[in-house]
């Protein structure tokens, strides 16, 4: 469950870095083929660069490996902050059992996801309040998978005070109903069973569907293309 900020933090940027360009499709695969994430998926890196290739040269578009064949539990240490690796909170175990709600992923491998978005202006709304408010807005969730993809594409939107939720992953429970956990990112205290040794690092933790953050918002995309 998170914990509010060191108060010695600056804030940082309020904005949601929608307007910071992404690397070039190309220059995203050759970034996660330097960190093994087409071995994780069983994919070549020729098949990878070729697909980048294929999908144009735009400055707004993540391309995201689908959870089917890059887990959280296998991305998430591929983060990195300051040096320390990025990791799953221990109550966490279950976290590939987060499988994408109430969004449609295309079918391959590979996808594009449009102007991402960190929702800093839905911070200090729950989950529940900010679903509806996004789809609205003509904005769908990220998936967990997504919102790490994100980060290791563009570092920087992980800031502290400014951080997010990635509530289109949810658990579904044997008798149907949801799981009350939401995954979110966010950056270690080092505090608590993370240990010392990982203040700073990148942090997959989850927070309660009907609970608010002043400091966590909602990150979306406006389409997800094949």
């Amino acid at each position: 469950m998170p914990q509010q900020p060191s108060a010695d933090t600056a804030a940082g940027d309020a904005h949601a870095l929608s307007s910071t360009p992404l690397p070039t499709l190309a220059a995203q695969a050759e970034r996660l083929i330097g960190l093994g994430v087409h071995d994780i998926a069983g994919l070549s890196a020729t098949a990878l660069r070729a697909f980048a290739e294929r999908a144009g040269d735009r400055d707004d578009v993540l391309l995201a490996v689908h959870p089917d064949r890059a887990p959280a539990s296998a991305l998430a240490p591929l983060l990195r902050r300051k040096g320390k690796p990025g990791f799953v909170v221990v109550d966490m175990a279950d976290v590939d059992r987060f499988t994408p709600q109430g969004v449609d992923l295309p079918a391959g491998p590979l996808y594009l996801l449009a102007r991402p978005d960190r929702g800093d202006h839905m911070a200090n709304r729950s989950p529940e309040e900010a679903l509806p408010a996004l789809v609205q807005d003509g904005r769908s969730p990220l998936v967990l998978t997504e919102g790490i993809h994100w980060i290791l594409q563009q570092p920087a939107v992980l800031e502290r005070n400014h951080c997010f939720m990635t509530i289109a992953s949810r658990l579904r429970k044997p008798d149907g109903a949801f799981d009350a956990r939401t995954p979110a990112i966010w950056i270690s205290n080092g505090t608590g069973r993370d240990g010392r040794e990982r203040r700073d690092a990148p942090k997959v933790g989850w927070c309660w569907w009907n609970n608010r953050h002043t400091w966590l918002g909602f990150a979306s995309t406006t389409e997800r293309m094949p």
